[in-house]
Protein backbone atom coordinates (compact mmCIF):
# COMPACT_ATOMS: atom_id res chain seq x y z
CA UNK A 1 0.00 0.00 0.00
CA UNK A 2 1.40 3.53 -0.70
CA UNK A 3 3.10 5.24 2.01
CA UNK A 4 0.96 8.49 1.22
CA UNK A 5 -2.07 6.56 2.11
CA UNK A 6 -0.81 5.24 5.06
CA UNK A 7 -2.37 7.08 8.04
CA UNK A 8 -0.37 7.82 11.29
CA UNK A 9 -1.24 5.15 14.28
CA UNK A 10 -1.05 7.12 17.28
CA UNK A 11 0.52 6.75 20.52
CA UNK A 12 -1.06 5.47 23.76
CA UNK A 13 -1.45 7.27 26.60
CA UNK A 14 -1.66 10.76 24.75
CA UNK A 15 -1.65 13.67 26.64
CA UNK A 16 -3.83 16.69 26.48
CA UNK A 17 -4.22 19.34 28.98
CA UNK A 18 -6.74 18.20 31.15
CA UNK A 19 -7.68 15.16 29.46
CA UNK A 20 -5.41 11.36 29.27
CA UNK A 21 -6.48 9.02 27.36
CA UNK A 22 -5.51 5.46 28.08
CA UNK A 23 -6.25 2.61 25.87
CA UNK A 24 -8.59 0.17 27.87
CA UNK A 25 -7.48 -3.09 29.98
CA UNK A 26 -7.52 -5.97 27.34
CA UNK A 27 -7.61 -8.10 30.34
CA UNK A 28 -11.01 -6.09 30.85
CA UNK A 29 -14.24 -8.01 29.80
CA UNK A 30 -15.32 -7.08 26.38
CA UNK A 31 -18.38 -5.36 27.34
CA UNK A 32 -16.35 -3.13 30.18
CA UNK A 33 -13.69 -2.33 27.22
CA UNK A 34 -16.50 -1.00 25.22
CA UNK A 35 -18.23 1.15 27.74
CA UNK A 36 -14.87 2.91 28.20
CA UNK A 37 -14.10 3.06 24.90
CA UNK A 38 -17.63 4.95 24.16
CA UNK A 39 -17.44 7.00 27.66
CA UNK A 40 -14.13 8.22 26.98
CA UNK A 41 -15.03 9.14 22.72
CA UNK A 42 -18.08 10.90 23.91
CA UNK A 43 -15.61 13.14 26.09
CA UNK A 44 -12.81 13.50 23.57
CA UNK A 45 -15.61 14.71 21.28
CA UNK A 46 -17.10 17.51 23.34
CA UNK A 47 -13.14 18.33 23.92
CA UNK A 48 -12.80 18.26 20.40
CA UNK A 49 -15.73 20.85 19.69
CA UNK A 50 -14.74 23.62 21.27
CA UNK A 51 -11.19 23.74 19.77
CA UNK A 52 -10.00 25.24 16.68
CA UNK A 53 -9.22 22.98 13.58
CA UNK A 54 -5.33 23.34 12.91
CA UNK A 55 -4.37 23.33 16.01
CA UNK A 56 -1.72 21.81 17.68
CA UNK A 57 -4.59 20.90 20.58
CA UNK A 58 -7.17 20.21 18.11
CA UNK A 59 -4.48 17.69 16.60
CA UNK A 60 -4.02 15.85 19.83
CA UNK A 61 -7.36 15.18 21.11
CA UNK A 62 -7.82 14.11 17.22
CA UNK A 63 -5.68 11.59 17.46
CA UNK A 64 -6.94 10.98 20.95
CA UNK A 65 -9.72 9.79 19.20
CA UNK A 66 -8.57 7.53 16.53
CA UNK A 67 -6.28 5.68 19.20
CA UNK A 68 -9.39 5.20 21.04
CA UNK A 69 -11.23 3.79 18.39
CA UNK A 70 -8.53 1.20 16.31
CA UNK A 71 -10.46 -1.62 17.87
CA UNK A 72 -13.89 -0.64 15.99
CA UNK A 73 -11.31 -0.61 12.48
CA UNK A 74 -9.90 -4.01 13.37
CA UNK A 75 -13.45 -5.57 13.92
CA UNK A 76 -14.70 -4.44 10.56
CA UNK A 77 -11.21 -5.24 9.11
CA UNK A 78 -11.52 -9.01 10.94
CA UNK A 79 -15.07 -9.45 8.37
CA UNK A 80 -12.13 -9.16 5.28
CA UNK A 81 -9.91 -11.65 6.71
CA UNK A 82 -10.57 -14.36 3.69
CA UNK A 83 -9.40 -12.09 1.23
CA UNK A 84 -6.30 -12.99 1.62
CA UNK A 85 -4.74 -9.38 1.88
CA UNK A 86 -2.15 -8.30 4.75
CA UNK A 87 -4.23 -7.55 7.56
CA UNK A 88 -2.19 -4.41 8.48
CA UNK A 89 -2.49 -2.87 4.93
CA UNK A 90 -7.20 -3.65 5.84
CA UNK A 91 -6.54 -2.21 8.97
CA UNK A 92 -4.36 1.11 7.63
CA UNK A 93 -7.13 1.66 4.96
CA UNK A 94 -10.35 1.16 7.63
CA UNK A 95 -7.80 3.58 9.78
CA UNK A 96 -8.68 6.02 6.65
CA UNK A 97 -12.32 5.64 7.15
CA UNK A 98 -12.15 5.95 10.55
CA UNK A 99 -10.69 9.44 10.07
CA UNK A 100 -12.87 10.34 7.80
CA UNK A 101 -15.78 9.22 10.20
CA UNK A 102 -14.18 11.59 13.50
CA UNK A 103 -13.95 14.37 10.33
CA UNK A 104 -17.57 14.60 9.74
CA UNK A 105 -19.28 13.22 12.94
CA UNK A 106 -21.63 15.59 14.95
CA UNK A 107 -22.17 14.42 18.34
CA UNK A 108 -25.54 16.88 19.05
CA UNK A 109 -27.24 14.05 16.29
CA UNK A 110 -27.56 11.60 19.37
CA UNK A 111 -26.01 9.00 17.48
CA UNK A 112 -23.22 7.10 18.73
CA UNK A 113 -20.40 7.35 17.01
CA UNK A 114 -19.62 3.65 16.29
CA UNK A 115 -23.11 3.59 14.22
CA UNK A 116 -21.80 6.11 12.18
CA UNK A 117 -18.36 5.74 11.97
CA UNK A 118 -18.85 1.71 10.92
CA UNK A 119 -20.04 2.17 7.53
CA UNK A 120 -17.53 4.34 6.36
CA UNK A 121 -15.20 2.19 7.63
CA UNK A 122 -16.53 -0.79 5.86
CA UNK A 123 -16.73 1.22 3.20
CA UNK A 124 -12.91 2.43 2.75
CA UNK A 125 -12.07 -1.18 2.97
CA UNK A 126 -14.84 -2.38 0.46
CA UNK A 127 -13.25 0.26 -1.76
CA UNK A 128 -9.91 -0.45 -1.44
CA UNK A 129 -10.80 -4.26 -2.73
CA UNK A 130 -12.49 -2.97 -5.60
CA UNK A 131 -9.95 -0.31 -6.79
CA UNK A 132 -6.60 -1.82 -5.24
CA UNK A 133 -6.57 -5.66 -5.11
CA UNK A 134 -6.36 -8.22 -7.38
CA UNK A 135 -9.09 -10.31 -9.08
CA UNK A 136 -7.23 -13.47 -8.76
CA UNK A 137 -4.89 -14.13 -6.03
CA UNK A 138 -0.86 -14.03 -7.07
CA UNK A 139 1.87 -15.92 -5.06
CA UNK A 140 3.62 -12.84 -3.17
CA UNK A 141 6.87 -13.60 -4.91
CA UNK A 142 5.43 -13.40 -8.71
CA UNK A 143 3.76 -10.06 -7.22
CA UNK A 144 6.69 -8.40 -6.33
CA UNK A 145 8.54 -9.66 -10.03
CA UNK A 146 6.06 -7.86 -11.31
CA UNK A 147 6.17 -4.70 -9.63
CA UNK A 148 9.98 -4.73 -11.16
CA UNK A 149 9.22 -5.91 -14.66
CA UNK A 150 6.55 -2.93 -14.72
CA UNK A 151 9.26 -0.61 -13.68
CA UNK A 152 11.71 -2.04 -16.07
CA UNK A 153 8.93 -1.82 -19.28
CA UNK A 154 8.49 1.94 -18.16
CA UNK A 155 12.36 2.70 -18.45
CA UNK A 156 13.25 0.73 -21.49
CA UNK A 157 10.16 2.49 -23.17
CA UNK A 158 11.42 5.76 -22.07
CA UNK A 159 15.16 4.77 -23.16
CA UNK A 160 14.19 3.39 -26.73
CA UNK A 161 10.70 5.42 -27.91
CA UNK A 162 8.90 1.73 -28.40
CA UNK A 163 7.63 -1.06 -26.04
CA UNK A 164 10.51 -3.42 -25.20
CA UNK A 165 10.74 -6.72 -26.02
CA UNK A 166 10.29 -9.92 -23.77
CA UNK A 167 13.89 -10.88 -24.09
CA UNK A 168 14.50 -6.71 -23.47
CA UNK A 169 12.86 -7.17 -20.01
CA UNK A 170 14.45 -10.36 -19.31
CA UNK A 171 18.32 -9.42 -20.13
CA UNK A 172 17.42 -6.00 -17.72
CA UNK A 173 16.48 -7.72 -14.44
CA UNK A 174 18.58 -11.10 -15.07
CA UNK A 175 15.90 -13.83 -15.03
CA UNK A 176 14.60 -15.55 -17.80
CA UNK A 177 11.54 -14.54 -19.86
CA UNK A 178 9.26 -17.56 -18.84
CA UNK A 179 9.47 -15.46 -15.44
CA UNK A 180 8.74 -11.90 -17.70
CA UNK A 181 5.57 -13.90 -19.02
CA UNK A 182 4.11 -15.36 -15.97
CA UNK A 183 4.13 -12.04 -14.51
CA UNK A 184 2.63 -10.02 -17.16
CA UNK A 185 0.08 -12.95 -16.99
CA UNK A 186 -0.12 -11.98 -13.10
CA UNK A 187 -0.50 -8.36 -14.01
CA UNK A 188 -3.73 -9.26 -15.81
CA UNK A 189 -5.08 -10.41 -12.33
CA UNK A 190 -5.03 -6.75 -11.10
CA UNK A 191 -8.21 -5.22 -13.86
CA UNK A 192 -11.22 -7.56 -14.72
CA UNK A 193 -12.13 -7.64 -18.11
CA UNK A 194 -15.65 -6.24 -18.92
CA UNK A 195 -18.31 -8.80 -20.09
CA UNK A 196 -18.95 -6.53 -23.44
CA UNK A 197 -15.58 -6.57 -24.32
CA UNK A 198 -14.57 -7.61 -27.32
CA UNK A 199 -12.53 -10.90 -26.88
CA UNK A 200 -8.78 -9.93 -28.27
CA UNK A 201 -7.90 -11.90 -31.45
CA UNK A 202 -10.97 -14.00 -31.81
CA UNK A 203 -13.42 -11.92 -33.79
CA UNK A 204 -15.87 -13.27 -31.51
CA UNK A 205 -18.47 -11.00 -29.23
CA UNK A 206 -17.85 -10.06 -25.84
CA UNK A 207 -18.42 -12.63 -22.86
CA UNK A 208 -21.74 -10.90 -21.93
CA UNK A 209 -23.19 -11.75 -25.65
CA UNK A 210 -22.07 -15.51 -24.80
CA UNK A 211 -23.81 -15.62 -21.52
CA UNK A 212 -26.87 -18.11 -21.52
CA UNK A 213 -30.64 -16.15 -21.70
CA UNK A 214 -33.14 -16.47 -18.84
CA UNK A 215 -35.85 -18.35 -19.97
CA UNK A 216 -39.22 -16.23 -19.37
CA UNK A 217 -40.89 -18.77 -18.07
CA UNK A 218 -38.43 -19.28 -15.30
CA UNK A 219 -40.36 -17.12 -12.45
CA UNK A 220 -43.49 -19.44 -12.69
CA UNK A 221 -41.29 -22.29 -11.74
CA UNK A 222 -41.56 -21.48 -8.28
CA UNK A 223 -44.93 -20.54 -8.43
CA UNK A 224 -46.81 -23.69 -9.71
CA UNK A 225 -44.72 -25.85 -7.41
CA UNK A 226 -46.09 -23.91 -5.07
CA UNK A 227 -49.45 -24.05 -6.27
CA UNK A 228 -49.05 -27.69 -6.78
CA UNK A 229 -48.00 -28.13 -2.78
CA UNK A 230 -51.17 -25.84 -1.51
CA UNK A 231 -53.70 -27.54 -3.76
CA UNK A 232 -53.12 -31.55 -2.39
CA UNK A 233 -54.50 -30.21 0.93
CA UNK A 234 -57.59 -29.39 -0.64
CA UNK A 235 -60.58 -31.77 -0.91
CA UNK A 236 -60.58 -33.75 -3.96
CA UNK A 237 -63.60 -32.55 -5.17
CA UNK A 238 -62.54 -28.94 -4.39
CA UNK A 239 -59.37 -29.86 -6.36
CA UNK A 240 -61.24 -30.87 -9.40
CA UNK A 241 -63.12 -27.86 -9.74
CA UNK A 242 -59.70 -25.74 -9.49
CA UNK A 243 -58.17 -27.94 -12.29
CA UNK A 244 -61.70 -27.57 -14.58
CA UNK A 245 -61.77 -23.88 -13.79
CA UNK A 246 -58.03 -22.73 -14.49
CA UNK A 247 -56.12 -25.75 -16.40
CA UNK A 248 -59.41 -26.65 -18.23
CA UNK A 249 -60.97 -23.16 -18.84
CA UNK A 250 -64.31 -24.47 -17.81
CA UNK A 251 -66.78 -21.39 -17.27
CA UNK A 252 -68.55 -21.97 -13.75
CA UNK A 253 -71.47 -22.84 -15.32
CA UNK A 254 -69.92 -25.72 -17.38
CA UNK A 255 -68.37 -26.89 -14.51
CA UNK A 256 -71.92 -27.29 -12.50
CA UNK A 257 -73.23 -29.71 -15.34
CA UNK A 258 -70.05 -31.66 -15.27
CA UNK A 259 -70.30 -32.52 -11.73
CA UNK A 260 -74.40 -32.06 -11.31
CA UNK A 261 -74.12 -29.51 -8.83
CA UNK A 262 -75.93 -25.56 -8.88
CA UNK A 263 -73.58 -22.98 -10.16
CA UNK A 264 -74.03 -21.54 -6.61
CA UNK A 265 -72.54 -24.52 -5.51
CA UNK A 266 -69.46 -24.42 -7.75
CA UNK A 267 -68.71 -20.33 -6.83
CA UNK A 268 -69.30 -20.79 -3.14
CA UNK A 269 -66.71 -23.89 -3.22
CA UNK A 270 -64.22 -21.99 -5.48
CA UNK A 271 -64.45 -18.78 -2.76
CA UNK A 272 -63.80 -21.55 0.22
CA UNK A 273 -60.83 -22.87 -1.86
CA UNK A 274 -58.81 -19.35 -2.30
CA UNK A 275 -59.47 -18.50 1.32
CA UNK A 276 -57.76 -21.53 2.25
CA UNK A 277 -55.02 -21.79 -0.20
CA UNK A 278 -54.50 -17.51 0.82
CA UNK A 279 -54.48 -19.04 4.58
CA UNK A 280 -51.96 -21.80 3.72
CA UNK A 281 -49.76 -19.59 1.75
CA UNK A 282 -49.59 -17.01 5.12
CA UNK A 283 -48.32 -20.20 7.09
CA UNK A 284 -46.06 -21.43 4.56
CA UNK A 285 -44.56 -17.73 4.14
Amino acid sequence: MPASTAPQVPPQNVQTDDIQTETPDPAAPARTRGADTRALTQVLFGRLKGLEPGTTEHHRVRTALIEANLPLVRYAAARFRSRNEPMEDVVQVGTIGLINAIDRFDPERGVQFPTFAMPTVVGEIKRYFRDNVRTVHVPRRLHELWVQVTGATEDLTTAHGRSPTTGEIAERLKISEDEVLACIEAGRSYHATSLEAAQEGDGLPGLLDRLGYEDPALAGVEHRDLVRHLLVQLPEREQRILLLRYYNNLTQSQISAELGVSQMHVSRLLARSFARLRSANRIEA
